[in-house]
């Protein structure tokens, strides 16, 4: 599956800087237009680490209203939410209607690194299945939008990546033994990916894998989609969108994976 995504795609500095302007602005306004519909909407981003999250939230944010999204950045879970139904913390970080809440990582790593590592036993992972596609059926039959992004290097694009950072002195600090550890299990990772990706992939919350060698291009493309899902539900509610072209994706454009073939 993961070794059909098309990991070459890029884009020239001078298409990005058109485009993220664009982008930038289609969101605000539909930031707003959100907010006034009473629509909220849940942007998740897992992938590799040094795929790219953080800078790609970084960027996606940048022009937004803060008094309109709430960030998270979810770690290991604390010791009183250990005593809790697992799901307990991400529903406590909900958003309002109207309002958008973003994940540096989520409820998915249940499948991952809980799995991977064996923090977690495997009829409790297991069980995790079930409880997520149950957990975002339950807020999309309320009127959410899921939007829901993995972004996918290679083993050699990321242990280049790994080693860059370690030579700057003040980037250093990203690179972690457990980080090392991980990458060393990329073979065991990619299963469990695989496996997440194919059984939590649903109508009302898709997938979409985004080609991140280039960074440019990973974060056109996660602009887009954000754009195109959320004019979609604005429209299908029967609210207006805001002025301004709406999303054009041409013919190398598609906003969500075809597990078919492994590919968006």
């Amino acid at each position: 599956m993961l070794e059909k995504v098309d990991l070459t795609k890029k884009l020239t500095k001078v298409e990005y800087k058109e485009e993220r302007n664009r982008l930038r602005q289609r969101l605000y306004d539909l930031e707003k237009a959100c907010w006034d519909a009473n629509l909220p909407s849940m942007i998740v981003f897992e992938g590799w680490d040094a795929a790219g999250k953080g800078t790609s939230i970084n960027q996606l944010t940048r022009r937004l209203d803060p008094r309109g999204f709430k960030l998270y950045s979810i770690q290991a879970p604390r010791t009183y939410e250990t005593h809790m139904p697992w799901l307990w913390r991400f529903w406590q970080k909900v958003p309002n209607y109207g309002e958008m809440a973003i994940f540096d990582r989520s409820w998915y790593g249940r499948l991952l690194v809980e799995r991977v590592e064996g923090f977690t036993p495997e009829e409790e992972w297991r069980k995790a299945f079930r409880d997520i596609v149950d957990f975002e059926r339950t807020l999309a039959d309320d009127g959410y939008v899921i939007i829901k992004f993995f972004l996918h290097i290679s083993k050699e694009e990321q242990t280049k990546r790994f080693k860059t950072l370690e030579k700057d002195p003040l980037e250093a600090w990203h690179v972690q033994a457990e980080d090392w550890e991980h990458h060393r299990k990329y073979d065991q990772y990619v299963e469990a990916i695989e496996e997440m990706l194919e059984r939590t992939d649903t109508e009302w919350g898709r997938w979409t894998i985004v080609e991140a060698t280039d960074r440019r291009w990973a974060r056109v493309r996660i602009f887009r989609t954000v754009v195109n899902r959320l004019e979609y539900a604005l429209e299908a509610r029967g609210h207006p969108l805001p002025e301004g072209p709406e999303e054009d994706f041409g013919e190398n454009y598609d906003s969500g994976w075809d597990g078919a073939e492994g590919e968006e």
